[in-house]
């Protein structure tokens, strides 16, 4: 009875992973996800987030990432920040597979090259009455909004309006052929269920009737809203499933509504909106200010800005490595179902499932990630390491083999969260001390301090053998023999090596500085200490 029970449970659950394979490839389609940011400004760790889950989606079922350009409003556009967004993923890692100066057969990908694509299916929808032409200027808008509270423009509204539905045919073609500027209005009919089926919240429900006429096309500069240009992208580069943030969950019944407008229902993507990155305290959405206020950046790179000359800190510049900042970010929001926390990129592919994703948000803990990049410092070898600190060493004007370099960084590494940390906590093992802690002089330095020191150097320069390991014990034997207190001999020694309290064991230190520059620093610390 116990095996067929063992038997039968784990049918369940490779039934249940099947079931769950099938929804989220949806229909076995083949899996396409995309990230599309706007080059408004520098990307938002929110943001990094949500291309990452994109990317282990992908890379989970085989299929392709993506990178799309959403460039249509063009009072938002900032120089330089399509770059920095793709030196981001660079840095961290995270390829794509096509898309802008990726390359594919979908193209092309920056939404403001595919102006006559919209326009095509701006005009289908004209024709097939499921959207219209509006001529409101923001003055009339304005005043509209004055006339009525919590105005929005829908099928309350709409015949109060100018527009093709209040005007002539004749009189919107002269208003055209004139020049007026104009919008295209999405034609919303009220009463209607809409359903969005989320892969992370489930069947989400609304109606119609609070949605309002949304604007798709802006005859000013021949370009679409975000609302269209997504639709019509997604659809003809065949995206399977939309992974955002929960900020896009309120337009996704609008999307859905679009899908039936142009009769694409049988491929429209799935949805998953992700939860939303808090504060560190917990209440409310992640900001610049947080970080500002907290002391963290909330930008992968640090960012120049080109209009107020701002300059805003990037985790890359503040020294954390971007394996550190991967992992951290993949478990704001989701888990691999036990409780390990440390997985490669390749570990989180094989265990990533939307389904393990939570629909609360996930609290932005700052201090978590510095744990994070500690460990892997651990994790990293001293070599590469070495290969990130030598050119801090060399700032301090300091040029040595990067076998040198790699066994001092195997001494100390344990004891720094950044690499940058290095230094304040090994730059004794490649300079002598020219001053010495007055706390731990206070603490280990006696009166008999210089004689014990000067006895011990004589001893340590008689022994044949330098080498830790044999002089360990032997020194041990000489202060017993002394009658010594072998903590005040040994931390006063350590003290004169490296100029205050603090390092690792002192038999690794003496080997490292060897028996020349050890007596050496010593002898000049008694004389001057003395």
């Amino acid at each position: 009875m116990v095996k067929i029970s063992l038997f039968h449970e784990k049918m369940i659950t490779f039934a249940a992973q099947k079931k769950n394979e099938m929804t989220q490839n949806s229909g076995n389609r083949r899996v396409r996800v995309r990230f599309a940011p706007s080059p408004t400004g520098p990307l938002h760790i929110g943001g990094v987030r949500t291309a990452l889950y994109n990317y282990l989606f992908a890379r989970k079922h085989g299929g392709d990432f993506i990178f799309r350009i959403e460039d249509t409003d063009t009072n938002r556009f900032v120089p330089g920040a399509e770059e920095y967004i793709l030196e981001s993923f660079r840095w961290l890692g995270i390829k794509f597979d096509e898309g802008v100066s990726f390359g594919g057969n979908y193209g092309p990908y920056r939404q403001s090259e595919r102006k006559d694509i919209y326009k095509k299916y701006v005009d289908m929808l004209l024709e097939a009455g499921k959207a219209y032409i509006a001529f409101d200027t923001p003055a009339e808008l304005e005043a509209k909004r004055n006339e009525i509270p919590n105005f929005q423009y829908d099928a309350t509204t709409r015949l109060q309006m100018r527009n093709s539905l209040t005007l002539r045919a004749d009189e919107v073609k002269a208003l055209i052929e004139a020049g007026n500027q104009y919008v295209v209005r999405i034609l919303i009919e009220p009463g209607q269920e809409v359903e969005v089926d989320d892969l992370i919240r489930g069947k989400v429900t609304i109606n119609s009737s609070v949605l309002d006429d949304k604007v798709l096309y802006k005859s000013a500069d021949q370009l679409p809203t975000y609302h269209l240009a997504n639709i019509v992208d997604d659809h003809l580069m065949e995206v399977s499933h939309v992974i955002r943030g929960e900020e896009w969950l309120p337009s996704a019944p609008l999307h859905v509504l679009l899908y039936r407008a142009f009769g694409w229902e049988d491929t429209m993507p799935q949805f998953a909106h992700l939860p939303l990155l808090l504060k560190p305290e917990g209440n409310g959405k992640l900001s610049k200010r947080d970080g500002d206020r907290l002391g963290f950046p909330v930008f992968p790179l640090e960012w120049h800005d080109p209009k107020t000359g701002e300059i805003s800190s990037g985790y890359r510049e503040k020294d954390y490595l971007p394996e550190a900042v991967i992992n951290f970010l993949a478990l704001l929001g989701w888990n691999p179902g036990d409780d390990r926390e440390i997985m490669s990129l390749d570990e989180m592919v094989d265990l990533f499932n939307l389904e393990k994703c939570s629909k609360a948000g996930a609290r932005f803990n700052y201090q978590k990630l510095v744990w994070f990049n500690h460990e892997y410092i651990m994790l990293k070898s001293d070599r590469e390491i070495a290969l990130l600190f030598n050119p801090i060493l060399e700032s301090h004007g300091i040029k040595v083999p990067m076998e040198r370099v790699e066994t001092a960084v195997g001494l100390v590494k344990n004891r720094v969260n950044f690499v940058g940390e290095l230094w304040d906590n090994c730059s004794y093992l490649f300079q002598a001390p020219d001053e010495y802690d007055e706390k731990s002089l206070k603490k280990w330095w006696k009166e008999n301090a210089p004689q014990t020191t000067a006895e011990l150097c004589d001893f340590l320069e008689s022994q044949p053998d330098w080498n830790g390991e044999v002089l360990e014990p032997l020194v041990m034997e000489w202060i017993a023999s002394k009658g010594y207190q072998t903590g005040k001999v040994m931390n006063a020694l350590r003290v004169t090596l490296v100029g205050a309290a603090m390092g690792p064991q002192i038999f690794c230190i003496t080997d490292f500085l060897g028996r020349e520059e050890t007596l050496r620093r010593a002898r000049k610390a008694i004389s001057a200490l003395s």
